[in-house]
């Protein structure tokens, strides 16, 4: 098994949405915003190449949006981002992605799946079988006013039905298990709940993908959720337990959205509270090979 982080793009967001009920003079000690209280975030997708399957998880925010929206969240990117990135540093082909994880259909995890030209929607990686959460996908077709804008089922609804039809979305129905399997590796996953509904953890070698509940490495702390949770309280339940399962197991953690961190290990300080150790650093590359 090979894997590598991916990086698109960056883009920004409120500091104290993505720090929810944080004080501010707290949480811009950690990182600090802009003239507009918007931090930095990344957009953090991992490749993973396991015999002749080619994986990603989660695709970033991708290049469909307008110019105002692209400056409302300080879209740093190129048309393409991803594909550009598979094509320049490792030599692949959109065409040779055999699978995509989705984590969740947020527009910032979702974004890559696709691209628009000549105002037509385009599979960017038309030979790939999406994986997504059943019940996840239905409620993202029909979420609550608080979170309707988090999803832009004008653009993943389309796509999806597009794979549906060539046989190539797989809905997952339970709340953990296997998600790809070969001779002798696994992709595993787990679902959380409480930032949205049905949300995937791929677990794989000794690494799990935290997506958005635990972002950035700023938000290991258990009370730090993000004001964006549509169930901050359940957040918080299901950060503890995934921290027992990942010390359990002596699993490194995957920010998705942390710009200078990538990942990390977890401890039980002497308060008894899980803490960040050995913060692993990004490099501010592209692509950076973990194994």
């Amino acid at each position: 098994m090979k894997i590598f982080l991916l990086h698109p793009a960056t883009f920004k967001l409120d500091g104290g949405a993505m720090f929810g009920i944080i004080p501010k003079p707290l949480w811009s000690k950690k990182i600090s915003p802009d003239q507009l209280n918007r931090i930095e975030m990344s957009l953090r997708v991992v490749l993973i190449e396991l015999e002749e399957r080619k994986i990603l998880i989660d695709t970033g925010i991708g290049d469909y949006h307008s110019d105002k929206f692209n400056q409302q969240f300080a879209i740093s990117s190129t048309k393409s981002p991803l594909t550009q990135i598979l094509l320049s540093h490792l030599k692949l082909n959109p065409e040779e992605i055999t699978d995509i994880i989705l984590t969740h259909l947020h527009f910032d995890h979702v974004g890559g799946l696709g691209t628009i030209r000549n105002e037509q929607r385009q599979l960017l990686f038309p030979n790939a079988t999406i994986h997504v959460h059943k019940k996840h996908y239905e409620y993202a077709l029909n979420p609550t006013q608080r979170d309707k804008g988090s999803f832009q089922d004008h653009f993943f609804a389309p796509l999806l039905n597009d794979y549906a039809n060539k046989g190539q979305l797989n809905l997952i129905e339970k709340t953990e298990g296997t998600l790809i399997k070969t001779k002798d590796e696994t992709i595993d996953f787990k679902v959380s709940f409480g930032h949205t509904p049905y949300m995937i953890h791929p677990i794989f070698k000794n690494y799990i993908y935290m997506a958005d509940l635990v972002p950035m490495s700023h938000h290991v702390k258990i009370p730090w959720v993000m004001g964006y949770d549509i169930e901050p309280g359940i957040t918080t339940q299901y950060k503890e337990k995934f921290y027992k399962y990942i010390m359990q197991n002596n699993l490194k953690m995957i920010f998705e959205h942390d710009s200078l961190t990538w990942g990390g290990r977890l401890k039980i300080n002497e308060k008894e509270q899980f803490e960040l150790t050995d913060p692993y650093q990004s490099k501010q590359e592209s692509i950076q090979q973990l194994e």
